[in-house]
């Protein structure tokens, strides 16, 4: 029996694959621009309510924490009810938070309107790596290529929708644009599969017990603030005291025991970290080095992130031909050559780094692609919802963890250039060394993934 048959007992057509598709890549456009929009609103949104940083933040920083947790939380559910029956929730959410924003009177009813948008909003990315690994267990990995794709071009299509939303018309706006996701739902209830309640029940303690360690990990990791450290660190003793007493844990104990599940949900974070922090650099970088306003940072990130996109379609092909492996070497070459040429060419006028960026964008769909169809190879059928559940929740911290980090790094300027080939001079010099950080980081992140599963291969795959 093959994962698609375990779940639904009819075959899918050729058309009936493509609407799938369609409606996936479309509701997964409107829930990463949806990220990207609001980044570049932040400032617009702290001059209409004279807002200090510290307080306008909570627009980010809340949207990331129920985001990450909501990942996790649909990946379990994924293992046990209808992708059908989350995704209506999910959307719902998605669209209601957005609607509940458009019109919030005031800053609070803004970020709660942005967490309701966060609790549908994850759904969208927890199923959308789920659905190739399901319903398309034969092109598994085309189909992960077209979501990384959808992905890229929605992280640079993004910044421009919301510096021109936000500059012609109102940061309100963003809100009624993520609403058309309401429109999609009649599609998914006729177009997805049927499938039944599969058996199985959430351990309800552990997921609260995962969320709040969680929640105050990513609260510590932007906010810095230490208490947040020390409740983290005792929730996941007691989530990880809990899966192991537990009849029905949340996340199974052998689930981390599987090494080649472990190596590439490791691998990915690295990689994430620095996929991530070039995005949170490069706009700080741009304004700062070359003075560009937000709208114009968004035109300089376009080219990459459309390139990328239609990139990403033949990546998809070129992993189920070649191995998701081989395309996960190849990504640590481009983000190598990419951070590179970025670093040496800091300072440089912006249609330059236009041009530079490239390479490491282009990175993005090969390690999206090979890491999601990796875990996808090496878990089993009935853990493969929470396995990218947890893989999700990783990408995401990885994000925050980079950003935090990254921010710090930027604060201290100094001279001393790394990169002897670089051009950079006063304060680019900063950025220069940032980017050459990345390219050592990814080259001991891909000689540990080499030497792992070099050592796996010689006694199976598991």
């Amino acid at each position: 029996m093959t994962k698609a048959e375990s779940h639904f007992s009819h075959k899918l057509t050729r058309s009936e694959r493509k609407k799938i598709i369609f409606l996936m890549c479309s509701v997964l456009l409107f829930s990463v621009m949806n990220g990207t929009m609001f980044m570049i609103a932040v400032p617009a949104i702290a001059d209409y309510f004279s807002l200090l940083p510290s307080q306008v933040s909570w627009v980010v920083t809340g949207y990331i924490i129920l985001y990450a947790i909501g990942a996790l939380m649909y990946g379990k559910l994924a293992d046990i009810y209808p992708l059908k029956t989350l995704l209506t929730v999910g959307l719902s959410l998605f669209a209601v938070g957005s609607i509940f924003g458009f019109f919030a009177p005031n800053f609070l009813t803004v970020v709660i309107a942005r967490m309701v948008q966060a609790t549908g909003a994850s759904s969208i990315l927890a199923l959308a790596f789920i659905v190739p690994s399901r319903y398309f267990p034969g092109e598994r990995g085309k189909v992960l290529g077209i979501i990384s794709s959808t992905m890229a071009f929605s992280s640079g299509i993004g910044p421009v929708v919301g510096g021109f939303v936000t500059g012609a018309l109102n940061w309100q706006y963003l809100f009624l644009i993520s609403a058309l996701v309401l429109f999609t739902i009649p599609f998914f209830r006729v177009w997805m599969p049927e499938e039944k309640k599969q058996e199985g029940k959430v351990d309800i303690p552990g997921a609260v017990f995962i969320a709040i360690a969680v929640a105050t990990l990513i609260l510590f990791i932007t906010l810095v603030q230490w208490w947040c450290l020390g409740v983290s660190i005792v929730f996941f003793g007691i989530f990880f005291w809990r899966i192991k007493t537990s009849d029905i844990p949340f996340i199974r104990p052998d689930l981390f025991k599987n090494v080649p599940y472990r190596t590439t949900i490791i691998a990915g974070f690295f990689a994430i970290v620095t996929m991530m922090g070039q995005m949170f650099v490069i706009p700080l970088m741009l304004n700062e080095v070359n003075g560009l306003t937000p709208l114009y940072i968004g035109f300089v990130l376009f080219p990459g992130a459309m390139i990328a996109a239609v990139v990403g379609r033949l990546v998809g092909s070129l992993t189920e031909r070649k191995g998701s492996k081989l395309v996960l070497y190849i990504a640590f070459g481009l983000m190598i050559v990419g951070f590179g040429l970025i670093s040496t060419f800091v300072g440089s006028p912006a249609w330059i780094v236009s041009i530079v960026i490239i390479t490491s964008f282009v990175a993005f769909p090969f390690v999206q692609t090979s890491t999601a169809d990796l875990i996808s190879e090496v878990l089993p059928d009935h853990e493969t919802g929470v396995g990218m559940g947890i893989y999700n929740l990783v990408n995401f911290m990885a994000g925050a963890f980079g950003s935090a980090i990254l921010g710090k790094i930027l604060d201290y300027n100094h001279d001393f250039r790394l990169n002897p080939f670089s051009i950079a001079e006063g304060s680019a010099v900063a950025y220069s060394n940032v980017f050459i950080g990345f390219v050592g980081l990814t080259v001991l992140n891909g000689l540990f993934f080499y030497a792992v599963f070099r050592k796996r291969g010689k006694k199976g795959l598991n």
